[in-house]
């Protein structure tokens, strides 16, 4: 089976492990987005799963975070009431995501490994989540075919990363990145940036929405759900039951 491993890119994140939990460090902008990420997962949730409902929307729901990094979105998913597996490539992030989920008071399986290994376990959840991370892949094609294989008939799979477009080299990367500081210069690279059409060709076996663009007000009113997907987007898609 084809690595997802970038080295590079999980050298990069393991450098910055400590700081996930910082909202005012190098992932504050992820703290920032958050709600709104929270916020399209529980409401496809609710739209797929009838029983997406109240204070624990996902309470007897398998889910898995791929990508999770220092559990920025398995905590929360796991107060939701899901049953959380949460993967990442960097033994430095998962050790500062079980740090902080154990403080919590959380139980979440935290692993250091692949979503390629976990297909070859025969793993399958009912949700996966896959946020912030196809744009940090060795193998865009080999892990949207993970993801989908990590699906349960008649489960979801949620997705969100950059558009690769002119407009995002300009905001995401030259605005984020050197002149705004949100995020560690470097973090992105514009050619790995991924579009809605490449994921739909990478996981056909789903059936995908239309993406959802999520985009910054700086006149006070923060990250918003949108309609223009020029830069950050997020995708839902659906396996037959």
């Amino acid at each position: 089976m084809v690595s997802t491993l970038d080295p590079a890119e999980i050298a990069k994140f393991s450098a910055l492990a400590a700081e996930w939990w910082n909202p005012s460090g190098p992932f504050g902008a992820l703290h920032r987005l958050n709600p709104v990420r929270l916020a399209y997962i529980r409401e496809q949730a609710q739209t797929h799963y009838v029983s997406a409902r109240g204070a624990k929307p996902l309470a007897g729901l398998n889910v898995l975070d791929l990508g999770c990094g220092g559990g920025l979105v398995s905590v929360p998913l796991a107060r939701m009431g899901a049953a959380v597996t949460a993967v990442d490539a960097s033994a430095e992030a998962i050790g500062a995501a079980g740090a902080y989920a154990a403080q919590a008071g959380l139980d979440i399986a935290f692993r250091n490994t692949t979503a390629e290994a976990l297909v070859e376990e025969g793993a399958q959840f009912d949700l996966v989540t896959a946020l912030e991370i196809v744009e940090h892949v060795a193998d865009v094609k080999a892990f949207l075919a993970a993801a989908q294989a990590l699906v349960k008939p008649g489960g979801l799979l949620i997705l969100s990363t950059i558009n690769r477009t002119p407009k995002a080299r300009a905001l995401a990367i030259t605005g984020a990145e050197r002149i705004l500081k949100w995020a560690p210069e470097g973090a992105h690279d514009y050619d790995k940036l991924v579009t809605p059409n490449e994921i739909r060709v990478g996981a056909p076996a789903l059936s995908w929405n239309e993406p959802t663009g999520v985009t910054f007000n700086p006149l006070g009113k923060g990250w918003s759900l949108s309609s223009d997907i020029d830069v950050n987007y997020m995708m839902a898609g659906r396996r037959s039951a």
